[in-house]
């Protein structure tokens, strides 16, 4: 995955073969923003430059600039996945939304 994060926020790179750029667009917010540069360092400028954009509007209109989550979202998993989960938990101790939570968190922060 290609990722540049700049003061907290995070943005997804890919290169857009229709104008030879590369597009970054701003990750989790309550709208949205994007941005162009040639190269890496153009790319990281013109990310700065888009966000204190988004934020000013944000700002002006007085919205909360990061989109809310509630913490709850359904998962669904094959059944065969659902047991070897239970047993797992039960064997650590642990119930599955925890252990949910611990290999998710592996997943983003690794």
């Amino acid at each position: 995955m290609n990722l540049m994060t700049v003061d907290g926020y995070s943005a997804r790179i890919e290169y857009d073969a229709e104008t030879d750029l590369f597009r970054g667009e701003i990750l989790g917010l309550n709208g949205g923003a994007d941005f162009y540069g040639k190269n890496p360092k153009e790319l990281r400028q013109e990310f700065k430059r888009s966000l204190a954009v988004f934020l000013e509007v944000c700002k002006e209109k007085g919205v909360e600039p990061r989109r809310s989550y509630s913490g709850k979202f359904n998962l669904r998993i094959p059944p065969e996945l659902h047991e070897r989960l239970a047993i797992a938990a039960q064997a650590e101790g642990k119930s599955i939304n925890t252990l949910a939570q611990e290999a998710l968190a592996l997943r983003v922060e690794g």
